[in-house]
């Protein structure tokens, strides 16, 4: 896996992964950016995300589960002082479904975050990490 990232002007910046896609950042106005692209720990926090998410869906739709939709909310705290890491990160899983058992999605959860996902377990070396479920009933 690799990635590039390229400074464009003040504190934005153009990353360019190896699957040749394109991802802006930026810095907030009072570190010189100009607020016009996410914040390099807000994309980490993203990617956690998103890797979370694919598991939990891959699990589900694997198991045959009637799985409508997924989401992940993630809340996350960081350190006062430089390396400001994250410290605490909050997942609140709202999964839509028919007749889906909390003890399946619960598993697909425990799942993704003790094995799967690669993101979530690094960040869970200096955050507690806290994974909450909601489910949603489909009509």
């Amino acid at each position: 896996m690799e990635c590039t990232v390229k400074w464009l002007d003040g504190m934005s910046f153009i990353a360019e992964t190896g699957t040749g896609h394109l991802v802006a950042m930026d810095g907030a106005p009072d570190a010189g950016g100009r607020n016009l692209a996410p914040r390099p720990m807000e994309l980490l926090l993203a990617g956690a995300g998103g890797c979370t998410a694919f598991d939990v869906m891959l699990i589900l739709k694997r198991g045959r589960h009637d799985v409508r939709g997924c989401s992940v909310r993630l809340e996350a705290e960081r350190a006062e002082s430089d390396p400001k890491v994250f410290t605490r990160i909050r997942f609140i899983y709202t999964i839509t479904g028919r007749k889906l058992k909390r003890e399946t999605v619960e598993r697909a959860v425990h799942l993704s975050a003790e094995k799967y996902c690669s993101a979530s377990i690094m960040l869970g070396k200096t955050a507690e990490m806290i994974h909450e479920v909601e489910l949603v009933e489909a009509d």
